[in-house]
């Protein structure tokens, strides 16, 4: 019997549907985390039997499987019914620290929510999200984190056939923006305020006595959301689909869709095939945050101005600082990225003169920050060479160099400080497809090889130089879909 509780269920009666997965005709194993499931408390059950119970075709002991009710702004457009199209809350898994995780599949058939769709996911979307999940993790960024993929033994239509698979994922909990704005639309105040109660306890318990409970949430909100996508900045992360319904309360990156890593940086990268406006390039990361915590807010303000009238200022106050909120999280994170010990008034101007000079420059976003560490024993050639002008950069190479002057540290421990911190491996696009394309095909070993890899991105291993290189030249671009 697996430490299961439903507090959701218990607490929050009509945000859910119970429904039960499709069973899986030929349940087979593909991907199993042990570290993860053990640091679950998971009982040892075979790979066989975890893979009947992880792909629908036996109740996992213990389970209450429900589909989750959400709204949402999907590129800007408010949809007020959308919901768990393809995916199953089977409960909360209470590891042995006590820390509650949603258990939950995706792809696990169709729902009350599913608009049509087979609720089926493609064994290479899950493959995506794992190999995606568990990078992101290892880079110690907020994130769902992927338990299992489990092959179906059939086939789904997207364009062409493909093999489909279930992903297990677990999550602090599944509650989004999203699932204000359901709350908000369909129930008013009363199931806004409930829905604060519940998520303040399982998130922000120490908010609960707050003043102004619902005020409360959308600060921590704010401060988790900030936090988080200024990971995303300083790792040269895409998200792809920033739609309030991909984003959480917890602050964890949620639903690795579109996502991907930038190889030659630029802040209007888009791999998205839906995205043709350019509204979750990477350089809008920031701002669409904003814009989603004003949809929170929008879903709060009248359990918000209930507590007290002033409080719709407090509330508009909060919103105009995200901007200098995100930006301190940045520069804090781009600091040691940069080699800086201490803290300066110019260390933000530091950092966007940065970006700036390389923006048309081609320059291998992880490869640049390996550089900058290589530059402070080589020179500067170092980091020219990872720039179609070898000199954009020198101006700014040198009012770095004028700013280290001023933390008086040996070059190499300096070095050796930024490279703790600047992923070498990151999942590559051209691998991460290569690997997806082998899997789907039957062979799982270029899958384990870039999981391996990733899962341990700053430690330089010999023989593994191609997985720290951008695509060949002549590689056709990257692009990544919804819904797969």
């Amino acid at each position: 019997m697996l430490n299961f509780d439903h507090s959701l269920t218990r607490e929050l009666d009509g945000f859910f549907t119970p429904t039960e997965a499709a069973a899986a005709p030929a349940p087979r194993m593909v991907v199993w985390n042990t570290a993860l499931a053990g640091s679950l408390g998971l009982p040892d059950a075979g790979q066989e039997q975890w893979a009947r119970w992880l792909s629908g075709t036996e109740a996992v002991p213990g389970s209450q499987p429900v589909a989750l009710a959400y709204a949402g702004h999907q590129f800007g457009h408010f949809n007020p019914q959308m919901g768990d199209g393809r995916a199953l809350l089977l409960g909360e898994l209470i590891a042995p620290g006590g820390a509650r995780f949603d258990l939950q599949f995706k792809g696990s058939g169709p729902t009350p929510y599913s608009r049509n769709g087979d609720g089926k996911s493609t064994l290479s979307a899950a493959l995506r999200e794992y190999l995606m999940s568990e990078a992101m993790a290892a880079l110690g960024v907020p994130s769902t984190r992927s338990l299992a993929v489990v092959a179906t033994g059939e086939g789904v239509w997207r364009e062409e056939p493909h093999p489909a698979a279930v992903l297990s994922r677990i999550a602090a909990s599944h509650l989004r923006v999203g699932t204000f704005e359901w709350a908000a639309a369909h129930h008013g105040r009363a199931a806004v305020e409930r829905l604060v109660d519940y998520a303040l306890n399982r998130h922000f318990p120490k908010r609960l006595n707050a003043r102004n409970r619902p005020l409360a949430l959308l600060e921590a909100v704010c401060e988790a959301q900030a936090a988080l996508v200024a990971k995303w900045m300083n790792l040269g992360f895409v998200h792809g689909v920033m739609n309030t319904d991909n984003v959480t309360i917890s602050g964890e990156t949620i639903d690795y869709g579109p996502c991907a890593f930038l190889d030659g940086y630029s802040a209007a990268q888009v791999f998205s095939s839906i995205d043709k406006g350019g509204r979750y390039a990477f350089g809008q990361q920031p701002l669409v945050c904003r814009w989603n915590l004003y949809k929170l807010a929008s879903a709060l303000i009248e359990a918000i101005v209930a507590v007290d009238e002033a409080d719709n200022e407090a509330a508009r106050l909060l919103l105009d600082g995200f901007g200098a909120r995100y930006e301190a999280h940045w520069v804090q994170g781009l600091r040691p990225k940069l080699g800086l010990t201490s803290a300066e008034d110019g260390d933000l101007a530091l950092g966007q003169a940065l970006f700036a000079a390389i923006e048309g420059q081609q320059a291998d976003f992880s490869r640049l920050f390996r550089a900058l560490a290589a530059s402070l024993g080589e020179g500067y050639d170092a980091v020219g060479a990872e720039l179609t002008d070898p000199a954009a950069l020198k101006v700014w190479w040198t009012h770095w160099q004028a700013r280290l002057a001023r933390e008086p540290l040996d070059p190499a421990d300096r070095a050796a400080r930024m490279d703790a911190v600047n992923p070498l491996y990151v999942p590559r696009n051209h691998l991460t497809d290569a690997a997806l394309r082998a899997a789907e095909a039957g062979d799982m070993a270029p899958f384990d090889k870039l999981l391996a890899v990733v899962s341990q991105p700053f430690t330089p291993r010999a023989g593994m130089e191609a997985y720290s290189h951008g695509a060949p030249s002549g590689t056709p671009g990257h692009v990544t879909y919804c819904g797969t």
